[in-house]
């Protein structure tokens, strides 16, 4: 017979699936900002979850078409980092911090705005599925620099990100494409 204990090895499996579930809703959330995707934006959100964006506060279901619209009006392009994660689970209820470093920049294209934020939220699972109720952004520090390196010659050639499902990221399956020069 073996020395596994059942019990506490699906305590920890489930675990695992939950704290990878809970990250990937807020992977979810970063990449549908970057995307403009206003499904995967939407669907990070409970039905009743809220978002408070500073003084803003939005219902889940409407966050999607305001960050959007905010987005475009003051930015060409963005990236939100997910990179420090910590998770506390408690039954069906989480609470999460996540560190998040954004990049956006100006409709030039001459300037990168830099914030390190971070993301402070309520989670809950329902009916399986983990989404935000809850999520308070805090802005820690922000900066700006140049951003003219990117219409250097040594970036020529390098794929845009896209605010749609067109963007690189979506394409299924990856085609490798002809090289046009050596280096």
């Amino acid at each position: 017979m073996s020395d596994i204990d059942l019990h506490a090895l699906a305590r920890d499996v489930q675990y695992l699936k939950d704290r990878l579930a809970i990250l990937d809703c807020i992977s979810a959330h970063a990449r549908g900002h970057d995307r403009h995707d206003s499904d995967l934006l939407t669907g990070a959100y409970h039905e009743d979850g809220v978002d408070e964006h500073g003084p803003v506060l939005n219902l889940g279901p409407k966050y999607a078409a305001w960050a959007n619209a905010a987005h475009a009006e003051r930015f060409s392009l963005h990236t939100h980092n997910i990179t420090t994660h910590t998770c506390e689970i408690d039954g069906d209820v989480a609470y999460a911090e996540s560190y998040v470093i954004a990049c956006l920049l100006t409709p030039d294209e001459t300037t990168a705005i830099y914030v390190s934020a971070r993301y402070v939220d309520q989670l809950e699972k329902r009916d399986g599925v983990w989404r935000i109720l809850i999520r308070r952004t805090i802005n820690d520090v922000m900066m700006s620099g140049d951003a003219s390196l990117l219409k250097n010659e040594g970036f020529r050639g390098y794929p845009k990100g896209l605010w749609s499902k067109d963007d690189l990221s979506y394409h299924r399956p990856l085609v490798a494409q002809s090289p046009t020069e050596v280096w």
